[in-house]
């Protein structure tokens, strides 16, 4: 299975879907938000997916998804956010980001949407 950071700034959503992604057998650190996200990337190379909110404290999932497609290529992102607005900044990351996921999302809708960026 795949090794994915979660950043999160939603202690609760952060919790969810990191067990929803262990239960189908993944490998899963989470990070507090965007800088806690790549200190853990750099720290720990080797994951195959990165699975942030757009929207956090310190750093967004944007300059995130920016900074680690550059450091680290050959990793798949995968955005989530709540709102429309912020959905729309994604727009510019087409070649970075495999998808963004909108909130409120279902256990189904998280774990397919993994599935689908793993496989890509």
């Amino acid at each position: 299975m795949a090794k994915i950071l979660i950043a999160e700034d939603e202690d609760s959503l952060r919790r969810f879907v990191s067990r929803a992604l262990q239960m189908d057998g993944h490998e899963v650190d989470q990070a507090i938000d965007g800088a806690h996200g790549l200190d853990r990337l750099r720290e720990m190379p080797g994951y195959d997916l990165l699975l942030s909110d757009i929207r956090m404290p310190v750093m967004d999932g944007i300059e995130l998804a920016h900074t680690a497609s550059a450091e680290f290529p050959a990793l798949k992102i995968l955005l989530m956010t709540g709102f429309a607005e912020q959905r729309e900044r994604a727009d510019n990351l087409n070649d970075v980001v495999l998808d963004v996921v909108s909130k409120p999302f279902s256990l189904p809708d998280i774990r397919d949407a993994v599935a689908n960026a793993l496989t890509r």
